[in-house]
């Protein structure tokens, strides 16, 4: 009986789990065409049997039974009946006959889905179990492998009040310096503590990683002498995939490079440019480069240091010694391992070499009012601004790591920091002193800081044994049998002799010295986050940039410790739930794509190009075609294209484009079979910068391979690709994607990114590799021939996967192809609403706009006296971040609104855009004056119009509050319009001189 019972129990519960069985699968998205019943007024889906709502007598419907935490629907804003009302706006019965209109026929992709699981999306505690689940399989054992990565501890209010918050991680670059002052505060600080700690005056505002900023350095060192020089010497002492990816980038260069023990270099060819060095080196050894230094300097070279910086508050530094460029990691200042990034680098120089330096600088200017102000300094030699004449990666940043390390630098301070480094010095040497004591082994005698090279006969075994005991050791030469470890112990008289340790001071600045509380801290970063404009505010609708919802759910495993304390050499066999990911996300991104293998190595979107115009090129090596090195590239490319070509060696060729911003296909054609016996590649950006779905882009594609090319694709504008076409699909052969912009990873006022490549079939083996860790793509091809190493760590930025990762994973197909949709939806409301104000400058052939649109503000010049840029400052006062300014075509905004905005956000953003079109009208009639006027003026910060005095013709109220919802929350700008052309004259980038600025500042105002 008892038997019989169980059995009918197990049977009622299968029954009910039958009924139900809807709550336990991830439910179909909301979008375009899986609408739930309730909200588009549909049929209702079938009821599952058996379930009924016995208290009110009816039966509940299936739809009532699926669960609540589905994702598309809280990623695509836009609810069902919104999005009708939209697309009638734009003139179309349906969202699908505006696609239809927009998207041409030729290259509609069929239907996109993903396999098993990832097909219909988790729901986001669906999610969070798979990825605590991925995070389970990583072992996070101790790891003293060194070599440029170190275990460190994020102190947790910078952890939860910066790094996890989203006024910090969704701030776009801080071009409008206006509403950026507090970040850029931040990076001055960062700027600063860079200068100060390796002893050189000027420094930038981060790069990606050591192995690329040490390659960026011998760019310079090339650059300073133009090119005359084509020799760089690099240490044998350094991290191994430094040199490698310097041995990469030289390739595209043109520059020999030659690794040798630095007593060993050979000055008499005079074709050197530069050497580089590493203090403390590889191994762990500090070394007295003070007679190296000169020797170089009298053959005239310029000498670069890759340095640690938690070691220069003991060692003497780079600038003291004499080097003439300084490059490293942040990455122990605060910033978790990550199995490999992000990361902030930098790059110290003295000024001489500004115009030279690579990423972005902070710079010091003044306000409308007179008063210090900060910005970007130098915009000029960005990429999308010099062009090919770029040769340098200056756009990449990694801004929201250089603001942890930047904090992490405040709250210490100098002594701080020094006790963190006398601690890891004492610990290190009371490692060295127990082994010299049991005599077992042999330690190295050379000074050191953290780390200690032991010889011993059987070092692999120990190695072993260490993993055991969850600690990972790095076997450096198994013939020798040594390892390197750095020690977890108790303080001991220092290694470092006197001539080597450091006397002068640092970070004495008030800043570094004022917020070593908690709550002081607190307050500094609330300060600071008070002065920028976030996602937190209002949408930020930059074209090309696709700032859209970076969701807390994607965000929540990148603090994971099991995902964030990973050391990037480990064994992969503790990264099990990293590989699982990798795999999985390489699947999903062929499946996007159309492509066959894709690298997750490159750690930014430029470097996405430059890794794939790399493969194109190793592709033509290998079959002896090592004369094509023609890039064809038309002017509606992305602006980061031509510097990208000019770093791999290649000859750009620029073609035109027609009236209506479409490639002149007849001028492409000529230029290919003009170039025919050269041509290695196209590189072409889809849909065009110009907001438009070209309608020849497949016979582009023909076009040159039928002229022996490549067709490389940009992927800045994927987002208007996703379910509804693909770069493969299209005739393209590699393509970068921009993570951060199509897949969610968030800005962090610029940066961090990721820019993965996908390839074709053939050109899979080419994909990069790594010194340390070999890899390659995603699914590794049978055979390889890697082009060499592009980024320090393996994986890139492994780190910041798991975002793009589970936002794939939680859309689902559909979900991301209703993403598509709905961007292009959003894009073409706000063009239609804006269209009557302002004109629209591109259009598809039937007359609709792409996922982002240009209007026109040339006009108003003539008409008006007024400027982009007077417009932008005005948004501001609105409340809202502007467009892309007087790009790609100067004298225009580029807008793109994103399929995250909601209609209400669409709408409040045109209707700024809209009301100060009625401030130019003013301006036109004669009613408002033509140089005095609220245009001219903006923005107004509270410090402006709460001034004792007012002489503007126009009231303080209006310059305020221009719109009704202002009323209700306002943001403030922090400063006037600032002044950029008196920064770039006046260079100040540390806060030392900032200070005598706003010192000389109050004195003139007093």
């Amino acid at each position: 009986m008892e038997r019989a019972r169980r059995l009918a129990n197990r049977a009622l519960l299968r029954r009910l789990l039958a009924a139900a069985g809807s709550t336990t699968s991830p439910a179909p998205s909301r979008g375009i065409s899986t609408l739930a019943p309730a909200a588009a007024g549909g049929k209702q889906r079938p009821r599952a049997r058996g379930a009924h709502q016995y208290a009110q007598g009816r039966q509940v419907s299936a739809s009532a039974l699926q669960p609540s935490d589905t994702f598309p629907r809280r990623h695509n804003s836009a609810t069902p009946a919104e999005q009708a009302a939209m697309a009638s706006a734009c003139g179309f019965n349906t969202v699908d006959a505006l696609i239809d209109a927009t998207v041409p026929s030729a290259i509609r992709a069929p239907t996109m889905h993903f396999a098993g699981k990832f097909d219909e999306g988790f729901t986001e505690s669906q999610m969070i179990d798979h990825m605590q689940r991925l995070a389970s399989m990583n072992k996070a054992y101790k790891s003293f492998i060194g070599m440029g990565y170190y275990n460190t501890h994020v102190p947790a209010v910078i952890l939860r009040n910066l790094m996890e918050n989203p006024a910090w991680y969704t701030q776009y670059t801080p071009y409008q310096a206006e509403i950026a002052q507090g970040r850029l505060e931040s990076l001055l600080n960062y700027q600063t503590m860079i200068a100060d700690l390796t002893g050189l005056p000027m420094s930038n505002a981060s790069l990606l990683d050591e192995a690329t900023a040490a390659a960026e350095a011998m760019a310079m060192c090339n650059g300073i002498v133009r090119g005359k020089k084509k020799t760089f010497l690099i240490a044998s002492n350094c991290h191994p995939q430094t040199i490698d990816v310097c041995q990469t980038r030289a390739d595209g260069f043109d520059i020999k490079v030659v690794v040798a023990d630095a007593k060993d270099f050979d000055y008499s060819s005079g074709d050197v440019c530069g050497v580089l060095v590493q203090y403390p080196g590889t191994e762990g050894e500090v070394l007295d480069y003070a007679e190296f230094v000169k020797d170089a300097h009298a053959h005239g070279v310029k000498v670069v240091m890759a340095t640690d910086l938690l070691a220069l508050t003991s060692l003497r530094p780079p600038g003291e010694i004499g080097a003439d460029i300084a490059v490293g990691s942040a990455q122990r200042f605060g910033v978790p391992m990550g199995y490999g990034g992000p990361h902030a680098a930098f790059l110290a120089t003295s000024q001489e070499y500004k115009r030279l330096m690579p990423g972005r600088i902070i710079g010091v200017s003044v306000d409308s009012t007179g008063k210090p102000a900060l910005r970007m300094a130098m915009q000029t030699r960005e990429q999308h601004i010099r062009r090919d004449k770029a040769t340098s990666n200056i756009c990449t940043a990694q801004a929201l790591l250089a603001n942890m390390a930047a904090m992490y630098a405040v709250y210490h301070g100098p002594a701080g920091l020094k006790a963190i480094a006398d601690r890891v010095h004492g610990l290190a040497g009371t490692f060295a002193h127990g082994l010299k004591k049991l005599g077992t082994v042999t330690v190295q005698d050379l000074p050191y800081f953290d780390t200690v090279k032991v010889t011993c006969p059987d070092a692999r075994a120990i190695a072993k044994e260490a993993v055991k005991n969850e600690m990972n050791l790095r076997v450096v030469d198994a013939n020798t049998a040594s390892f390197t470890a750095e020690s977890l112990a108790s303080e001991v008289s220092s290694s470092i002799p006197s001539s080597l340790a450091r006397e002068s001071p640092y970070l004495t600045h008030p800043i570094f010295n004022m917020y070593h509380t908690e709550h002081e801290l607190l307050r500094y970063l609330h300060k600071l986050q008070s002065k920028d404009l976030s996602l937190c505010h209002s949408m930020i609708p930059l074209g090309s940039c696709t700032m859209k919802l970076n969701a807390t759910v994607e965000m929540m495993p990148v603090t994971y410790p099991n995902f964030a304390n990973l050391h990037p050499f480990a064994p992969t066999d503790q990264a099990a739930g990293y590989h699982e990911m990798f795999d999985d996300l390489g699947d999903l991104l062929c499946k996007i794509t159309g492509f066959d293998s894709f690298s997750l190595q490159p750690n930014a979107g430029a470097a996405g190009e430059y890794a794939g115009l790399m493969v194109i090129r190793a592709y033509h090596n290998s079959r002896g075609d090592h004369h094509r090195d023609v890039c064809i590239i038309p002017v509606s490319a992305h602006g980061t294209n031509p510097a990208s070509a000019a770093m791999v060696g290649m000859k750009i060729v620029a073609v035109g484009t027609d009236s209506k911003g479409n490639i002149n296909i007849e001028e492409l054609r000529k230029a290919a079979e003009a170039n025919k016996d050269n041509l290695a590649a196209l590189m072409v950006t889809y849909p065009s910068t110009h907001g438009v779905y070209e309608e020849g882009i497949d016979e582009i594609c023909r076009i040159i391979h039928d002229n022996g090319g490549q067709v490389y694709m940009d992927g800045a504008n994927m987002n208007a690709q996703v379910g509804l076409t693909s770069p493969g699909f299209i005739g393209a052969d590699v393509c970068h994607l921009n993570l951060h912009k199509t897949f969610c990873i968030p800005h962090g006022g610029g940066g961090p990114g990721m820019g993965p490549i996908g390839v074709k079939k053939h050109l899979a083996p080419f994909l990069p590799s790594h010194p340390v860790i070999p890899t390659g793509g995603f699914p590794l091809p049978e055979k390889t021939d890697p082009l060499g190493t592009i980024a320090a760590a393996p994986w890139g930025s492994a780190l910041i996967l798991p975002i793009s990762y589970t936002y794939i994973a939680m859309m689902g197909s559909q979900g991301l192809t209703d993403a598509s949709k709905i961007a292009i939806l959003n894009a073409n409301y706000m063009a239609k609403r804006l269209e009557k104000h302002y004109p629209v400058l591109f259009r598809g052939v039937n007359g609709t706009v792409a996922h982002e649109f240009i209007i026109d503000l040339r006009g108003f010049k003539a008409t008006a006296g007024i400027e982009p840029e007077d417009v932008a400052k005005r948004l501001m006062d609105y409340g809202f971040h502007a467009p892309t300014m007087s790009w790609p075509v100067p004298g225009t905004l580029m807008i793109e609104p994103t399929e995250s905005e909601s209609k209400a956000e669409l709408d409040r953003f045109c209707d700024a855009l809209i009301s100060i079109r009625e401030e130019i009208a003013e301006i036109e009639s004669g009613k408002a004056d033509a140089l005095n006027n609220v245009l001219k003026g903006a923005p107004h910060p509270p410090q402006l119009l709460m001034s004792d005095t007012w002489t503007k013709p126009y009231s303080r109220e209006y310059a305020a509050f221009p719109a009704a919802w202002l009323r209700g929350a306002k943001f403030w700008p922090t400063t006037g319009r600032v002044d950029n052309v008196y920064g770039d004259r006046n260079l100040i980038c540390t806060l030392q001189q900032a200070s005598q600025v706003a010192e000389e500042a109050a004195a003139a105002t007093a």
